[in-house]
This record gives structure tokens, sequence and C-alpha cells, in this order.
């Protein structure tokens, strides 16, 4: 590696302070070329589940505190699993369209589908019994019952998640994730007009907003279906192949660890919903929380853009074996996302009297979520900055260190602290939601931290072993090479 690989981490252009605005502008390209698809469809595809509850709450408390209830728990818990389970392929194929592995991708595709649809069905039982669970620990008759009800239509939905997600990490790592944006577009806009019309117009309450997020949700997974098997993806997809049942042991443990590390920050707020059902009024500090959550998971999504930009720029780099470039990219993407937390900071702070009409009809309900605007507002900041650092971990293929950073801060420090303020020193739903942002504070400081020291000279070398151990020669004699050097 020597000599050639020192000129192209240090070239002219990048020892000349004076380009450094012409570096920030070239790499603020890369970042949101990647970024906005992905913001896009992140934000539609949360959208879908917003819009659900947006109708739900038109149609009775309970209800809005039920869907509510497992949308932010039950839904939360099993998409956690996934999309974690799914960062594993990010990262693989980051890694491997960097190098020039092209036909791998594929691979690590159809090993996805495999690995999620397997852990999907595993976890089909927590929607088949959910009233019973929710008996067991205590909520609500009515909730339970209707939760129950819920949770059955939310199966198909939680199927069409092992291929949206996947595939979507898929084609942003070959920054092909416009395409995604589209059709993610398509789906929300076809889901509000659904909804209004089964809800609203045809009056079929719960089954007409639960089948309006059915099938768009399946109508992503077909658009995207159609585009990676209809040929237009030549390089990375050479069709389905026996090779992705081979060596999957790899796989599904860098699939573990990428979906502990999701896992334990998003059922983390599951956690504290969960908790909110057992305060005085139970239903209006479910409704009340779930909306504060589905406020404040919204923006998280635009910010979930930037930990998939920082995820594919990161990854890429490091299959090229470019560290440099790699550190610069984390600079500038944290930089962009921080001024972006800023301006929805302003956001909340200025409307924090009309949001919760937008969700519901009740005063109650209204009054409860505009008394923790201050507390969402320094949340939507802080989602600015540890999902950057979460992408930068993601790419690197070092989600075991972060599973543990998420480990303390949430459960050992987050969880305990919301439950003193919440019912100790009864604080209700405000002491809840201090635990929470305690939790992030911490969370973040540490992945500062952890950023702060990674090698990234040795990632790269991490990235080419890592690579070297997947790599199977394709059958069309391909002169893709797996000298990663």
């Amino acid at each position: 590696m020597g000599n050639s690989m020192e000129e192209r981490l240090v070239s002219p252009e990048e020892l000349d302070s004076g380009s450094l605005k012409k570096r920030v502008w070239k790499e603020s390209k890369k970042l949101w070329k990647i970024a906005f698809p992905g913001m896009v469809a992140r934000v539609c595809s949360f959208g879908m589940i917003v819009v659900t509850q947006l109708f739900m709450g038109h149609i009775s408390e309970l209800d809005l505190a039920a869907y509510g209830l497992q949308q932010s728990i039950l839904l939360r818990f099993v998409d956690g699993i996934l999309i974690g389970m799914s960062s594993a392929t990010e990262t693989l194929c980051g890694q491997a369209y960097g190098a020039g592995h092209y036909h791998m991708m594929g691979v690590y595709l159809q090993r996805s589908w495999i690995i999620d649809g397997v852990t999907a069905t595993i976890l089909l039982p927590l929607f088949i019994f959910t009233t019973p669970i929710l008996r067991g620990i205590g909520q609500e008759e009515d909730i339970a019952i209707e939760a129950g009800k819920v949770s059955l239509w939310l199966i198909p939905v939680v199927y069409s998640y092992v291929f949206s997600l996947t595939i979507q990490m898929y084609l942003q790592a070959q920054q092909k994730n416009k395409i995604v944006g589209w059709f993610s577009a398509f789906s929300f806009l076809v889901h509000v007009l659904l909804s209004w019309l089964f809800v609203i117009k045809l009056g079929l309450g719960l089954p007409g907003a639960m089948g309006a997020f059915i099938i768009s949700s399946w109508l992503l997974v077909i658009g995207e279906l159609g585009y990676v098997l209809g040929g237009w993806c030549p390089n990375t997809w050479e069709g389905f192949t026996k090779a992705a049942f081979a060596d999957m042991l790899p796989l599904v443990k860098l699939s573990i660890s990428s979906g502990v590390m999701i896992c334990l920050e998003l059922w983390y707020t599951s956690i504290l919903v969960l908790l909110a059902g057992y305060m005085k009024n139970a239903t209006i500090a479910i409704s009340a929380f779930s909306i504060c959550l589905n406020i404040n998971g919204w923006e998280f999504m635009v910010c979930l853009g930037f930990l998939s930009s920082s995820c594919v720029r990161i990854s890429n780099e490091l299959g090229m074996g470019n560290a440099k470039a790699a550190k610069f990219s984390i600079k500038v993407a944290l930089v962009t996302s921080i001024i972006i937390g800023i301006i929805f900071w302003i956001l909340c702070m200025v409307f924090s009297g009309e949001i919760p009409y937008l969700f519901t009809n009740s005063e109650a309900v209204a009054e409860y979520v505009s008394r923790l605007h201050v507390l969402l507002a320094f949340s939507m900041f802080l989602n600015s900055i540890y999902p950057v650092l979460s992408g930068v971990a993601i790419g690197a293929g070092v989600q075991s260190m972060v599973a543990f950073v998420n480990l303390g801060s949430y459960y050992v420090i987050g969880l305990p602290v919301g439950i003193l303020l919440g019912y100790v020193a009864h604080l209700q739903v405000t002491g809840l939601w201090v635990g929470l942002l305690s939790g992030v504070v911490v969370q973040t400081l540490l992945l500062s931290y952890l950023t702060w020291r990674i090698d990234w000279e040795e990632q790269v070398n991490k990235a080419s072993e890592r690579l070297g151990r997947f790599f199977i020669e394709t059958t069309e004699g391909s002169d893709e090479s797996s000298n990663l050097a």
C-alpha cells in the first residue's frame, strides 16, 4: 500500500487550505445526493405511521391510545430489530461498492431477506398474543383489547419492512436512492388519499385506517422490487443465487450486533410509552406521549437521512481505502445536520401551541403535549447529532461498540432517571421525557468520544479483511478483484 496510498490520501488540493470551501462544497453535494432521497424515504415511511395516527385520532380516543401504544411499543420494537439487522446490509454493500465488488451486493441483499424474514416470523407471536401480553403487564382492559385488534393489522406491514428496508440500503450504497425517494413519496401520497377515502368518506374506522397502511406499505415494496429485478441494477443484481444461503454465520453475527445497536435505541422510547400507561389518566398520557414521540420521530427521520449518507460515504471511502476522505465526510455531515437541528428547535418553540391539534381534537391531550414542548425542542436538537455518529459506526462496521454505549446511556442512566422523576417525584410524563433526554445527552457525548478515538487507518484494513472474507467469484468470470489494497 505504501507510497501510492499516501499519494491517494493526501492530495495537493487537500494540503492547500484555500481549497477548503471547494472541498466542503464537493463533499456536501455528495452527502446531499444520498441524504435528500434518504430523508424523503424515511419521512414518507414514518409519515405513513403518523398519518394513520392522525386518522385514528379522528375515530376515537380509545383507538388513538391503542394505536399509539402499538406503534410506539410493538411496531417500534420490531421495526428496530429489522432496521438494525438490515444495517448490516448497508455496511457490507457500501464497502463492497467502494471496493468494486459489485456482484456481491446482490448476494448480500438476498442474504438479508432470508435473515430478516426469519426474524420477522420468530417475532410473530408478539402480534398474535398482544391482548393477553398487555393484560399480563397490567394495562387497562379496554386499551389491551383494542390494541390486540390493531396488532393483527400490523403483521402485513412488518413483512413489507423485510423487503423495503433492505432494498433501500442496497440502492443507497450504490447511490441509486433517488428512485427510493420517488417510490416512497408516491406511496405516501397514496396512503394519505386512501386513509381519507376509507376513514372519512366511507367511515370504515379501524379497518379502513389499517387497510390503507397495508396497501401503501406493499405498494412501495412492489415498486422497489420491480426496479431491482427489472434490470435497472445490472452490475449489482445478477439474479437469485444459491450463494445467498452460503456462509450466513458472519452476516448473522454482524446483523445481530447491528440489530442490538438500533434496537436498544428504539426500545428505549417504547418502554417509556409503556410506563406512561401506568399513570393517572392513562389514555390521555399515552396519547400525549406518543404524539410527542411521533413529532420527535418525524424530525428524526430527516436526521436519519444524514445517518444513511454518513454510512454510505464512510463505507464507500473505507472500501476504497481512503481514511482521510472518511474523516472529512464526518465533519461536513455533522455540521450540516446540526444546522438543521437548530432550525427544528426554533420551529418547535414557536409553534408549540398549534402542533398538537394536527393529531387530536382533544383539548386535554393537546394541553398535555404543549407542556412538553421545551423538552421536545431539545430532543429535536440532539436528533441532529447522534444519528450522524451512529451512521459513522455503521459505515465503519463497529456497531457492537455502539450497542454498549446505547445500553449504558439509555438503560443504566436514562430509564432509571425517567422512572424516578415520573413516579417518585410525581412529574408524570414530564419526568419520563427528562429521563429520555438525559439518556440521549449521555449517548451523544459517548458517541462523540468514540468517533474521535476511532483509528481510521485501522478501519480501512478491517474493511479490507471483511470484504475478503465474504467475497465470492462471479460465475461469469468477472474481472472484479478481491485485492483491496
